[in-house]
């Protein structure tokens, strides 16, 4: 049974230290399965983690971390703070995707990189003279094509 442990730290800072605590909880091979900064509350970040001792060491060391609470925090405390994230991860390199939103709507482009933790993929654009790279959110693509796959295109008679 997980237990979710309320993490103070230094107001502003939150997104350094979950990044910290991030990195040590892998690096150490911890049992920490989430960590969430909630929009609009200053000076804390939520660790889901096994036991206390496994919270313990993934701050362990981090700076601008306080310290944590003494008791572990009910999901019902934190539920109204946590919006449902809508990921689909069917996005493969090499794919053909069309933009669907921004300043290149509609323009067809290729993904050569995907940023899962950001949910960024890198594209090219397929009608550029040069290929430059731009990063786009990946909800602001779709996949018209697969790599290896024949496209639908219609014929001009």
């Amino acid at each position: 049974m997980t237990k979710i442990f309320a993490l103070r730290t230094t107001a502003n800072r939150e997104e350094q230290v979950l990044e910290f605590v991030s990195s040590n909880a892998k690096k150490k091979n911890l049992n920490v399965y989430s960590l969430v900064r909630p929009h609009g509350m200053k000076g804390y970040i939520f660790i889901e983690a096994e036991t206390k001792d496994d919270a313990e060491n993934a701050y362990r060391g981090v700076p601008y971390a306080r310290g944590l609470l003494p008791s572990p925090v009910a999901y019902q405390e934190i539920e109204h703070m946590l919006e449902q994230a809508k990921t689909q991860f069917n996005i493969k390199k090499n794919d053909i995707v069309e933009i669907i939103s921004g300043p290149f709507k509609r323009e067809k482009a290729k993904i050569s990189r995907i940023d899962k933790q950001k949910e960024e993929v890198v594209v090219e654009l397929l009608e550029a003279a040069v290929p430059i790279p731009i990063t786009v959110k990946m909800d602001s693509v779709k996949v018209i094509r697969r790599e290896g796959e024949e496209a639908v295109e219609e014929e001009d008679d």
